[in-house]
């Protein structure tokens, strides 16, 4: 039976380093998406993530709702304890590409933006900085669309992740 609690509560996104095997085996959510488990990786989600455009990744500086706030980034501790934060290019999920951010990266497709305040709290300035040039290039008709893709295939992989597809494969192991 489906339980909510299990795939969509704060717990689901709760990784604690030194406890990596329990979250690995508990957690639903977050190691799908992050693409963690080695015997479940999904080359197409890879795929797909690795091809965008532009990636930009806002860290709060007062951020007290990620902890620590530069998984913002995709940085976090290492396995086995809470000591000196990983920068995201030092993160085995980075450096095995399991997401396909490396790729990104060595591209130059991704923007790592640290702004002043707290989670998600970002500023007219900072959006105007840091998001509005990704937007301007596009037409109007164009961002509509892009969004409405990028809602869509998001859903899609929600769905998936949390097994809810009623069997129809929208993310490959292939």
């Amino acid at each position: 039976m489906f339980q909510p609690k299990e795939h969509l509560a704060p717990s689901g996104y709760l990784k604690i380093p030194t406890q990596i095997d329990e979250y690995l085996k508990g957690c639903k959510f977050l190691p799908s998406l992050n693409n963690e488990k080695a015997e479940q990786r999904n080359s197409t989600y890879k795929e797909r993530f690795s091809s965008l455009q532009n990636l930009v990744l806002i860290m709060f500086e007062n951020d007290v709702v990620l902890i620590p706030k530069e998984t913002a980034w995709f940085g976090f501790y290492p396995d086995g304890s809470f000591n000196n934060v990983l920068s995201p290019q030092e993160t085995t999920l980075y450096q095995e590409d399991w997401i396909g951010l490396r790729t990104l990266d060595e591209a130059g497709k991704v923007k790592f933006v640290s702004v002043k305040g707290g989670h998600l709290r970002i500023s007219r300035s900072d959006m105007k900085t840091y998001m509005v040039p990704y937007l301007k290039a596009k037409k109007k008709s164009t961002i509509s669309s892009s969004i409405s893709q990028l809602i869509s295939s998001a859903s899609d992989t929600i769905k998936e992740a949390l097994g809810l597809n009623h069997g129809i494969v929208l993310l490959s192991n292939e």
